[in-house]
């Protein structure tokens, strides 16, 4: 059995909020594209709080989900979050490891995977192993983000630097903050066919207010302010560095501010058995 390594973000109110305020305001541009026929058996893997299942329920009201969490806080979270957004959806809900899911082969005729990659050791060994639930035929759907896309206005090196510092830590517990640039190989190695990834760019500025709101501040900037203790800690930066590259950043959703991110969407095939 492979063991998923810790989610380096944690299991805090604050993260909840910030899954919440990050698939909110990019829901148009990350689940473009993505809709799946009535009648259709879904699994979305890895669930988390249920940031991204409200968005597909509501995008594939008629299609039959199934999602997937290895924390059992995080699927009640789950529940509650689908429960009050879209009563009528039709969804199960299973504490698993992805590597050891509770179903029949080639069950599902779809899969979807949003920011789970980069938390994983084996993120190919994953995808391979996710193969077996989906039937011959059947479509992988992956998104992941990679923090080495982030630029912004005014520059800052410091800014640089701090993100850097979230960059190491998940290194460090195993994961890859940069895994977007790498989805194509990682998706093919794994054994599917018609890969397919294309760039999804979130860029804000002073005229799109809410992705200054939604993203740049309370998505990227308060990912990044949620691990100064541990980069602290672990003396990958000082208190006046990491304060000054935390209000750099700040300065990038200002009026004169710019800032720029850009996430990958795989979409693969399960080729046929033999």
């Amino acid at each position: 059995m492979t063991t998923p390594i810790d989610y380096v973000h944690g299991y805090s109110a604050h993260e909840t909020r910030r899954l919440g305020d990050q698939a909110d305001t990019l829901a148009a541009l990350l689940h473009s594209g993505t809709a799946y026929p009535a009648g259709s058996k879904v699994l979305e893997v890895g669930c988390g709080v249920g940031a991204q299942t409200v968005h597909l329920v509501t995008g594939s009201p008629e299609a039959h989900f199934a999602a997937v969490d290895i924390s059992a806080t995080s699927l009640s979270q789950a529940r509650a979050r689908v429960r009050a957004h879209a009563p009528d959806a039709h969804v199960s809900w299973h504490q698993a490891n992805l590597f050891e899911l509770p179903f029949p082969d080639a069950e599902f005729d779809h899969l979807f995977v949003c920011f789970v990659l980069e938390h994983l050791a084996a993120p190919r060994q994953a995808l391979t192993a996710l193969r077996r639930v989906l039937r011959p035929g059947g479509t992988l759907t992956v998104i992941e983000g990679d923090h080495g896309s982030a630029f912004f206005h005014p520059d800052s090196a410091h800014a640089h630097a701090a993100i850097d510092c979230q960059i190491r830590l998940q290194s460090m517990a195993g994961g890859n903050a940069l895994l977007g640039r790498q989805l194509h190989p990682l998706v093919t190695g794994a054994g599917y066919q018609d890969v397919v990834v294309r760039p999804r760019t979130v860029y804000a500025d002073g005229s799109r207010p809410t992705l200054v709101n939604g993203f740049t501040r309370n998505t990227f900037i308060a990912m990044i302010e949620s691990v100064r203790e541990d980069a602290l800690a672990g003396g990958l930066t000082t208190p006046t560095d990491w304060d000054r590259g935390i209000r750099d950043l700040h300065r990038t959703a200002t009026d004169d501010g710019t800032f720029h991110y850009t996430f990958f969407k795989a979409l693969a095939v399960n080729p046929p058995a033999g």
